[in-house]
């Protein structure tokens, strides 16, 4: 069983901080609308306060790594010209999805909004971790500022979904490969 290096830093950045940040996000989600619903706010304590903050802080780096990883590390390798003289454009992603009217539509529709709309999970994350450490305490008080993280969650759910679909589908029909490979198990005959 092997993998390119490209193939993991792929995977990383998609399965694991991607998929991380899409369940944290939905967790927040679910957590934001229950809170809604309760009577009356519950008591936190100092320690529960430097938690939240110290979670939804953790989300926001994920969220900044998974957009900038895909930003100057993968998509670089996704645009890679091919050399003069290659035949055959299987090791260029975006020209091997360029070159069939077939796929054509997963760079000009999924890679072109993909590229733009992961950033708004990221600055969504950054509003949400920011407002509910400045505003805490008033949250409680004030509904708009409850509304408004609400809307920020959702934003930054939709948005990561959407990019993360996108980046699933397009890795499906044009993976990024590359050398050397990584021998992970040995499979003996």
């Amino acid at each position: 069983m092997e993998i390119t290096a490209r193939g993991l830093v792929t995977l990383l950045h998609g399965m694991v901080f991607g998929g991380f940040f899409l369940m944290a996000i939905y967790g927040l989600g679910l957590e934001a609308c229950r809170s809604a619903f309760m009577k009356g706010s519950p008591a936190r304590t100092e320690r529960g306060y430097r938690m939240e903050h110290a979670y939804l802080t953790v989300m926001a780096g994920v969220g900044w790594i998974v957009v900038l990883s895909g930003a100057y590390i993968i998509y670089p390798w996704y645009r890679a010209v091919p050399p003069a003289g290659i035949l055959g454009p299987s090791r260029y992603p975006q020209h091997l999805l360029m070159s069939s009217a077939a796929t054509s539509g997963w760079h000009t529709l999924g890679m072109e909004w993909k590229e733009h709309i992961a950033w708004m999970a990221a600055i969504s994350m950054t509003v949400v971790a920011y407002l509910s450490t400045m505003h805490g305490t008033a949250m409680e008080e004030h509904a708009q500022i409850r509304m408004a993280i609400r809307g920020f969650i959702l934003t930054a759910l939709l948005s990561a979904g959407i990019a993360g679909a996108f980046g699933a589908m397009l890795n499906k029909y044009a993976p990024i490969q590359g050398d050397p490979n990584i021998l992970l198990m040995r499979v003996s005959k």
